[in-house]
């Protein structure tokens, strides 16, 4: 028996419109959950009825990505990934655009090309005038050390967040069991 290199229909199922491989679906198990709390609270895909507006859909998915970037991995209500949560908001508002749903309620459009170059010219001259910019102070200390006196490490710290941190200990910086 000759076994091919390749299935015939490889070739024409890789250009199909469906491209569901490309998707983690460990965050789409995470989406089901947060759409199931708005189907719970409102009725199951009642966007499609109601209609969604666009601001508030904006606003919720840039609360809940606010939320995440100053520190707060969950969503108090569900216990929930504050980026899953922004990610259900932007799939109720894309889906809404989809379905014809979406009241727009965008201001007038603005002049984006405009501020885009403007502001570049800035970012760019900012660049010139400091060519070798401080390194940023993150969650995880100064990188490379830098006025880094002490680390503290929750003692329940996964291994490879430790090696994240073991950096700051090789420029000098002392550790602190229980953040004290």
């Amino acid at each position: 028996m000759t076994i091919k290199a390749t299935n015939p229909k490889d070739a024409v199922g890789i250009r199909k419109w469906r491209q569901f491989a490309t998707i983690p679906f460990t965050v789409i198990c995470e989406i089901g959950v947060a759409m199931m709390e708005g189907a719970l609270k409102y009725g199951r895909h009642n966007y499609r009825v109601a209609g969604v507006r666009a601001s508030v859909y904006k606003d919720a998915a840039i609360g809940h990505i606010m939320c995440w970037w100053e520190g707060e991995d969950l969503d108090p209500d569900t216990k929930l990934s504050h980026i899953t949560k922004a990610i259900a908001s932007l799939v109720v508002l894309r889906d809404a655009m989809i379905q014809k749903k979406l009241n727009d309620d965008r201001p007038p459009k603005g002049n984006l090309d405009e501020v885009r170059a403007n502001l570049q010219s800035v970012v760019d001259a900012m660049f010139e005038k400091y060519p070798e910019p401080k390194d940023a102070f993150t969650e995880l200390g100064v990188r490379n050390g830098q006025g880094v006196s002490a680390v503290f490490v929750n003692t329940e710290m996964s291994p490879e967040a430790m090696a994240a941190i073991a950096g700051a200990a090789s420029k000098g910086a002392r550790f602190v069991p229980g953040g004290a």
